[in-house]
């Protein structure tokens, strides 16, 4: 029996430090992030990702960190490879699990990646595919705050060239604040961006 108690005493030890070995690598990664050092950050997620196989979170970063450089950056060969590396992370996680909100609102930032970087080329090519990714998001999860008011900044993006009328989709963008107000991420780490970007569109909705 106490040699039971000892192996089980041993096991939570090694469970609660792989743990903290976890959750330090993630919070130095986010810390490296917010510092603006993004090719650190991606590096340090990807040595996580490696080391914890269980975890969609670390991949899901790395894109993350890639996909948002792509914004700021203006030069096209580093764009390029900035999409490629958040889109081969994504895929690792895709291949595990078809069925995350996350991931989608994810694969909707990257090609959305691509029609900023080249609105005249890529426009028409992957316009479709942001639509048909955050469709994806919100059929898994219609609650999700990141993939009702990403499909609708994208439209109210676009609405320029297309001339959507923007009135419904406003009303989305307050959908999704509501839905901020309401979401509860899972872990520390999940994903809970998003508020921000929302307050400052729907500001110019108004």
């Amino acid at each position: 029996m106490k040699k039971i108690i000892t192996l089980i005493a041993l096991f939570v030890v090694v469970i609660s430090s792989a743990q903290t070995q976890f959750e330090q690598g993630m919070t130095k990664a986010f810390g490296l992030w917010k510092e603006g050092k993004n090719a650190e950050a991606s590096a340090l997620f990807e040595r996580i990702a490696a080391a914890d196989k269980t975890s969609w979170l670390p991949n899901y970063y790395v894109a993350m960190v890639n996909a948002t450089a792509v914004f700021s950056e203006k030069d096209k060969t580093k764009i390029d490879a900035l999409l490629t590396k958040a889109q081969d992370a994504l895929d690792v996680e895709f291949i595990k699990d078809q069925n995350n909100a996350e991931l989608y609102v994810l694969q909707a930032l990257i090609y959305t990646g691509y029609v900023v970087a080249d609105p005249m080329t890529n426009g028409m090519k992957y316009s479709a595919k942001v639509m048909e990714a955050y469709a994806k998001a919100k059929a898994i999860d219609p609650n999700n705050p990141r993939a009702v008011f990403g499909e609708a900044d994208y439209q109210i993006g676009g609405a320029k060239w297309t001339g959507v009328d923007t009135k419904p989709l406003c009303a989305q963008v307050d959908k999704a604040i509501e839905l901020f107000a309401t979401f509860k991420p899972e872990t520390p780490f999940s994903p809970k961006w998003g508020l921000d970007r929302a307050l400052e569109v729907q500001k110019n909705c108004k």
